[in-house]
């Protein structure tokens, strides 16, 4: 098994912010938020962690009605530009976007119908404390949905996986996509973090060859 290599925490030039924004991200965030739908009835308070430029939350929101989603990440570059998707997406009066640290969410506990996040555990170098923050603030009976890379088990599936899905990228978003994979956890990781906070390990499961996902009630 490959080792854990952290990436920067936070992914805050323009450049980065400019590049991430501009991969095709589209097929991923309409899958991400088709699974959650098929989980949870959409509906109420969402608050969705390290949002980048926000292109989860827009999805969401033109499949969902009925929720208004609170949007948060450190990166301010990232955030600039998710505002702006949002202006131009007309959705500024379900979506907010605040910069917080998700390792310390300034929200009472049970605030939220739903706590959703895609692509941040592996940014934490402690994911425990991000964890224990989305269980806190997610209401009893409320959906937890979180998704993110999973660790390769060798050099040679790393490469494989950057040149299937960023192989018409650019250097730099190519560099990006295989530092993440390096940065992910395992199943076996993830696991053991959900289950230390009272959920069952198979409510984490791999759900594509380079994805696992934790889907779970409180």
């Amino acid at each position: 098994m490959l080792p854990r290599i952290l990436e920067p925490e936070v992914m805050d030039t323009p450049d980065e912010a400019r590049d991430y924004d501009a991969m095709d991200h589209l097929t991923v965030n309409r899958v991400f938020v088709a699974d959650l739908l098929a989980f949870w009835p959409g509906k109420g308070r969402v608050l969705d962690v390290g949002t980048g430029t926000a292109q989860i939350p827009i999805e969401l929101a033109h499949q969902s009605e009925s929720v208004h989603i609170t949007a948060i990440d450190l990166a301010e570059h990232m955030l600039a530009l998710g505002r702006e998707n949002v202006r131009r997406a007309g959705l500024e009066s379900r979506i907010y976007l605040q910069r917080l640290d998700a390792k310390r969410i300034p929200f009472d506990d049970h605030s939220f119908d739903a706590v959703i996040s895609n692509s941040i555990v592996h940014h934490i170098p402690a994911p425990e404390q991000v964890i224990a923050e989305m269980v806190r603030l997610t209401a009893r009976g409320g959906a937890l949905f979180v998704r993110d890379l999973l660790r390769p088990s060798d050099t040679a599936t790393l490469d494989q996986l950057v040149q299937t899905y960023a192989g018409d990228a650019n250097p730099h978003q190519r560099s990006m996509f295989a530092a993440s994979l390096h940065a992910a956890l395992t199943l076996a990781e993830v696991r053991q973090l959900v289950q230390e906070h009272g959920f069952t390990p198979d409510s984490v499961q791999q759900t594509s060859d380079r994805h696992w996902t934790w889907a779970a009630r409180t």
